[in-house]
């Protein structure tokens, strides 16, 4: 579902602007989250102490995190972004190694060499210069780069009140609170009109983004997360990039050069290195 949010995302761009996209797409979310805890027989209001915690997660995971995808997704290919999503692992091996005093090694080190030159391939198709380096040409891929550096910042942020609220009951309450946070950004530009300009695909995405992505993607991925080591689970976001590659050339026809391909391999490489590198079997979320 990840592979693909990439693509609907795109598709619905073509018709709404990113602030009413995120609004519908995290308020379904937020709502079958809520739904899940409460037919599960939980309290779906957390403890007034936590609502601090949940609603840095929400800023982090949630507001800034997207907002900073979908107007990256204005200015770059759906395969670019998923590409570069292959980074997460590696941001998360440095903060464990800054922030958890993990061993960082030789191995680990060449993985983030590796994967930081095979952002940059994709970056810049392979053109490495300093004018095409320069914005706004590659604006969109570096805002991409930045969400995925969040992302791993907002996996740290969050473990321990995962650990106490259970996965689903924190995701839920983290994407309520940064549902309110997108909320003020939809009624300022009246973000309704835009509601008329929607075709049924374009309803389509946004609720596949919501149910699918929002919802049960981060349940998912946070049940598996309490079941399951995370190196172990982490290795799946290997599949997201070529998921997201078949996905825009079918549905957007998005041309992919060779360099792309390269570049996306060097990435997926580095991250397989990271991963089996001495040291990266703990589990930061566990502790």
């Amino acid at each position: 579902m990840w592979g693909c949010s990439f693509v609907a995302t795109k598709a619905a761009l073509r018709e709404i602007s990113p602030p009413t996209l995120l609004f519908l797409r995290f308020g379904l979310g937020a709502a079958l989250l809520v739904l899940i805890v409460t037919l599960t027989g939980s309290n779906p209001l957390p403890p007034r102490d936590t609502w601090p915690a949940l609603a840095l997660m929400g800023f982090i995971g949630v507001f800034l995190h997207h907002m900073l995808q979908a107007y990256a997704l204005t200015m770059t290919t759906a395969t670019h972004a998923g590409w570069l999503i292959g980074l997460i692992p590696i941001w998360s091996a440095v903060l464990s190694a800054i922030l958890l005093k993990e061993r960082f090694g030789g191995m680990k080190l060449a993985g983030l060499v590796g994967g930081l030159i095979g952002a940059l391939l994709v970056i810049t198709r392979g053109h490495i210069t300093g004018g095409t380096l320069q914005l706004p040409g590659t604006r969109g891929d570096f805002l991409i780069l930045l969400s995925t550096i969040n992302w791993a910042v907002y996996s740290v942020v969050g473990h321990a009140t995962l650990k106490r609220l259970g996965s689903t009951r924190a995701t839920a309450g983290a994407m309520v609170l940064g549902w309110l946070m997108l909320t003020p950004l939809f009624l300022f530009q009246s973000g309704w009109r835009e509601l008329p300009n929607l075709s049924t695909p374009g309803w389509g995405a946004i609720l596949f983004l919501g149910i699918g992505c929002s919802g049960l993607g981060y349940m998912f991925w946070y049940s598996a997360l309490e079941r399951i080591e995370v190196s172990r689970v982490a290795a799946f976001l290997y599949i997201q990039p070529l998921v997201t590659l078949i996905a825009a050339v079918i549905l957007l026809n998005e041309r992919v050069t060779v360099t792309t391909v390269i570049g996306g391999v060097v990435v997926l490489l580095s991250v397989f290195i990271i991963q089996r590198a001495p040291g990266t079997g703990r589990n930061p979320n566990s502790e």
